[in-house]
């Protein structure tokens, strides 16, 4: 049966429509195959306390530029790369910004010519959307083997209410929800893509709803990172630093604990305790003068400055969990957050 030309013109417009989510459907094995060569695996600094020491990144140029999340595993001198071939690369981190929680990393070899993600092209997506996600949660890859991939789907594009142990997350903008468990130790850095290969957004650390105290997982979309990307890689980046008021006008300090430390002297001044105040948190829980501070709440402290930052971000009811240096051991110790007076 013959149609007329204007029905088959029709025709070819529908199955052309349709095609695209065809060819979508069907070519998943392709775009894993696409996207791995432009996943690396980041080794640095953890092992204390069983933070892992090891992470996910994404190559967004062929000269070695890595986008990752700002995270305890980059505070080494020496952060080792490796590419989805196995090859082990140094990289040095090249600029980063708490607030969006994002790093940038460069490799330290030239004339590379890695196959990489153009953040220029990089889509949004609305709730519905089928996604995949690829990342090296739990070092399931060490060498030439395959990042993870799993599929999922955007719940929501919504802001970040989140918590990390009992820090409040400094980065508060859009965030998609996804259904879909991404967000595992070491899977940071990694990103969540269309099922077609479109990069869609970054995924960010292990995060807990801190209305539901229930665990998210999210990636921060793309366009809220790449002009701060793009700046860092050019050299042109300056970041505005957020004063204690801003990031929080109920902040604590080291003495609203009982702690009095080292005087703040040098930039890195070492977070050394001098003297506990009786009565207080510190004195109930048992530290001690001369006790270094090496983490609170999971966090490396490397100085005065970065505790008072880090105690700046608790709320009542919260518990600051440190690890001090004391002599030779490491010893583990649970302080209340006790709400002030007004609050």
């Amino acid at each position: 049966m013959k149609y007329p030309i204007a029905t088959r013109l029709l025709l070819a417009v529908a199955l052309l429509a349709v095609a695209p989510r065809m060819l979508a459907a069907q070519s998943t094995g392709e775009t894993i195959k696409w996207v791995m060569p432009r996943m690396v695996k980041i080794f640095g600094a953890g092992g204390i306390r069983q933070l892992h020491a090891y992470g996910t990144g994404t190559l967004v140029s062929a000269e070695g530029h890595i986008i990752t999340v700002w995270s305890h595993v980059l505070d080494t001198d020496e952060v080792i790369v490796v590419l989805a071939n196995g090859r082990r690369l140094e990289a040095k981190v090249l600029g980063a910004e708490p607030q969006l929680d994002l790093a940038v990393l460069k490799l330290q070899e030239d004339d590379l010519d890695l196959p990489f993600f153009d953040l220029a092209t990089a889509s949004s997506a609305s709730p519905g959307t089928r996604i995949l996600g690829f990342s090296n949660m739990f070092k399931v890859a060490t060498g030439d083997e395959p990042v993870s991939v799993l599929h999922g789907v955007i719940s929501a594009r919504t802001k970040l209410t989140a918590r990390r142990g009992a820090y409040q997350v400094p980065y508060d903008g859009d965030v998609y929800v996804v259904d879909a468990i991404t967000n595992n130790p070491g899977a940071g850095g990694g990103i969540i893509t269309t099922v077609d290969g479109r990069l869609l957004g970054m995924i960010g650390k292990e995060l807990r709803n801190s209305q539901s105290n229930t665990w998210i997982n999210y990636a921060i979309p793309i366009p809220e990172i790449r002009k701060v990307v793009g700046e860092i890689i050019s050299g042109q980046y300056v970041r505005e630093e957020k004063t204690d008021e801003e990031e929080n006008p109920n902040r604590y300090n080291p003495f609203d604990f009982g702690l009095v430390m080292i005087p703040d002297v040098l930039y890195r001044t070492p977070a050394y305790i001098t003297s506990i105040l009786p009565g207080t948190a510190a004195a109930e829980a048992g530290v001690q003068p001369d006790d270094l501070i090496v983490f609170a709440n999971d966090e490396l402290i490397q100085s005065n400055r970065m505790l008072k930052r880090e105690l700046g971000r608790l709320e009542g009811g919260d518990t600051l969990r440190l690890i001090v240096k004391r002599g030779s051991a490491l010893v583990n110790l649970e302080l209340p957050v006790r709400k002030k007076p007004g609050f």
